[in-house]
């Protein structure tokens, strides 16, 4: 899941602190001592090529400016020209390389933390606490990832997914109106938080869930903050906000365990309550859940936007996806059946579609780690202490790889081998931090533009993808609906 919210990790470090311009000498002595021993032990590899650039703030200006604007790859673009698809940069207070190249970054992925480690600022750290899956290693670490891995995996949750996004989608789009815009990242949203929330602590939709949106807006907008926990400071309140939200699933677990645990687990919290470990305590629990909840609030919602924007924008696609979408409907209609979740999987088209969506959205730009030991990779050395940035927006736009790549191109996933892509391809990150939810974002995205397709026609506003600090429409996707009378 960490995978999944690596890009906050990325843009949220601050570099305007006295502590940072320390660490920042310090490292760069530190490097330079290391690289130069590092130079005589790896005599077949060598610091990759690229600038330092400024004191103190790097390369990190520029980097910023480019994510804001429409082509954020462009700083990466730039330097690859200069120095190749691996290169040494300073981004928010590191030294840093950065991989644009497939197979360097599928290593970093794929390393276990006594290679490479998470990455991650002050202000998310302390939002998180030492317990959080974000920040864990080792076998710990494995664990939780497995125990929720299997459990995102299994037959009887995909069910449950299933019925739960089909009430959520039809509970929302019933209340659509035609004479005003329907912003889908709002709705999107609003829809995928609470089958998260569901999955994750069984809660449905009522004062609590409205207590928990509430006080997550106020946690999740400290992600990107200065690291000063003082009262008032953004931090402080998002602490806070913190602090009431872990005591109401506290709660939830405590008379968990006093009813007594369903051996058959109804939610990720009965998975982890179930668990014989000693380590995986209540509060630890508690925090996890937290955190687990914010793929509800961004990535998967974004995803589902996007895929709008797309279709919106490329009536072609839009026209097949709607043809495959409504024979479906028409199936399960004529035999009396509802949709499962192997239907909303088996669709082929839909499945390149959502594809092509996360080539192209970058819901997640790349992930940040840091090299526990001096690395060799494909003659490149990766010293002890430094950051590794594995920008997969790069990747996923290289033209060496994607035909016309900034061309959203549904069909090039038609007959291309997905097995082949796994260096090529990572949306959903990859190693022992592969996103465990990303089986469950495909159906929660097949589910919506299911409904989506066969039950509205639509006119989309004019709208653009905003890309920093996060990935999203800047005026949320504002379309017109119009209701379909019968299904043609």
């Amino acid at each position: 899941m960490d995978d999944l919210w690596s890009i906050i990790i990325v843009l949220a470090v601050t570099i305007t602190t006295a502590t940072t311009i320390i660490l920042y000498r310090r490292s760069i002595i530190r490097s330079c001592n290391r690289t130069r021993s590092s130079n005589k032990l790896f005599t077949k590899s060598s610091l990759p090529l690229g600038t330092l650039a400024w004191p103190l703030v790097g390369e990190t200006i520029d980097f910023i400016s480019c994510a804001y604007s429409d082509r954020p790859e462009s700083f990466m673009e730039k330097r690859r020209r200069l120095y190749g698809k691996v290169f040494k940069s300073h981004l928010f207070g590191s030294p840093t390389i950065v991989s644009t190249d497939a197979e360097v970054s599928r290593f970093v992925l794929q390393s276990d933390s006594k290679v490479f480690v998470p990455s991650y600022p002050k202000s998310l750290t302390e939002l998180m606490g030492k317990s959080s899956i974000l920040l864990i290693n080792g076998s710990l670490q494995r664990r939780i990832h497995g125990l929720i891995g299997a459990f995102f995996k299994s037959p009887h949750l995909k069910a449950q997914i299933t019925k739960d996004m089909e009430k959520y989608v039809q509970e929302a789009m019933g209340s659509w109106g035609e004479d005003y815009p329907i912003y889908i990242q709002d709705e999107a949203k609003n829809i995928a938080f609470q089958v998260l929330v569901k999955a994750l602590i069984s809660m449905d939709p009522g004062d609590d869930m409205e207590f928990l949106k509430k006080q997550f807006q106020e946690f999740i907008a400290g992600l990107m903050s200065l690291p000063i926990n003082l009262p008032g400071s953004r931090l402080h309140r998002s602490l806070q906000a913190k602090k009431r939200m872990v005591g109401l699933v506290h709660r939830i677990i405590q008379a968990k365990r006093s009813s007594g645990i369903s051996e058959i687990p109804r939610d990720v919290a009965d998975v982890l309550l179930n668990d014989a470990s000693e380590l995986l305590t209540d509060n630890l629990i508690s925090d996890n859940m937290i955190d687990l909840m914010i793929p509800g609030e961004d990535s998967v919602p974004v995803l589902m936007t996007l895929a709008i924007k797309y279709l919106s924008d490329c009536p072609t696609a839009l026209h097949q996806l709607m043809e495959e979408n409504l024979k479906l409907k028409r199936l399960k209609d004529q035999l009396g059946e509802p949709l499962c979740w192997s239907d909303y999987l088996s669709l082929p088209f839909t499945q390149c579609v959502i594809t092509e969506t996360l080539r192209m959205g970058n819901v997640i730009v790349g992930v940040m780690r840091k090299a526990m030991k001096d690395v060799e990779i494909k003659g490149y050395l990766i010293p002890k202490g430094w950051c590794v940035l594995t920008y997969f927006r790069s990747v996923h736009l290289d033209e060496s790889l994607y035909d016309w790549p900034y061309q959203f191109n549904p069909w090039r996933w038609q007959d291309r081998d997905m097995g082949s892509n796994k260096s090529s391809f990572t949306p959903f990150g990859g190693g022992q931090r592969l996103c465990p939810g990303l089986d469950l974002a495909r159906l929660e995205v097949s589910i919506f533009l299911h409904h989506f397709v066969t039950h509205f026609r639509w006119v989309a506003e004019s709208d653009s993808i905003v890309n920093f600090p996060t990935v999203g429409m800047k005026k949320r996707m504002p379309v017109w609906v119009k209701r379909r009378r019968e299904l043609i």
